[in-house]
């Protein structure tokens, strides 16, 4: 597909941002909120931190314990001591401003509007726009896939997500089985 839209339906393939989705293959088309993870990512921080803060003042105490006990002679051993506790806390300061981005970057991201297109494997396509236009897109393409000889274009935003992880996808049904499913109970 060359560019242009960024959602294409032509020949029985689903065209989303240049990757080609067979219409047969497409098993549930929906709209959702992509809301991040933050009180998740808040509760990380706050146990990495105290894990790493543990971590530091044990060291600390065990450093500490295995110097000479007399602070009245400033020999070699102090000196590297206290190069160790420099490196120490400069490295846990270093570690907090790290947990610290990584949880600011979940716990100001916003949340989307989003549209995703999931296939019959792993793949799932997502995409942005305004809530409506995309609960018109998914009644087009639930069209487009029982009409052989349907063509479309739509224009949609990119979604750019670094850690699937940080964000809750909507619905998850594992079904193990074949008798007495029910499907999603809310």
């Amino acid at each position: 597909m060359p560019g242009g839209p960024g959602l294409v339906i032509s020949k029985r393939l689903l065209w989303v941002h240049g990757g080609a989705y067979p219409l047969e293959n497409i098993v549930r088309v929906y709209t959702f909120v992509l809301r991040p993870r933050r009180g998740e990512a808040v509760a990380r921080f706050l146990k990495r931190g105290g894990i790493t803060i543990a971590v530091l003042l044990i060291l600390m105490y065990f450093a500490d314990q295995s110097s000479p006990s007399s602070y009245d002679s400033y020999d070699s051993s102090s000196s590297e001591l206290g190069g160790f506790f420099g490196f120490a806390i400069f490295f846990t300061v270093a570690l907090l401003i790290y947990f610290f981005g990584d949880m600011a970057s979940v716990a100001f991201a916003g949340s989307h509007d989003v549209l995703a297109i999931e296939t019959n494997g792993r793949s799932t396509a997502l995409v942005t726009g305004k809530r409506e236009y995309l609960n018109q897109l998914v009644r087009s393409i639930a069209e487009a896939i029982d009409k052989p000889d349907a063509e479309f274009r739509a224009t949609v935003g990119t979604l750019a997500i670094t850690n699937y992880g940080n964000y809750f996808f909507g619905d998850s049904v594992n079904m193990y089985g074949g008798s007495g499913n029910t499907g999603v109970v809310k």
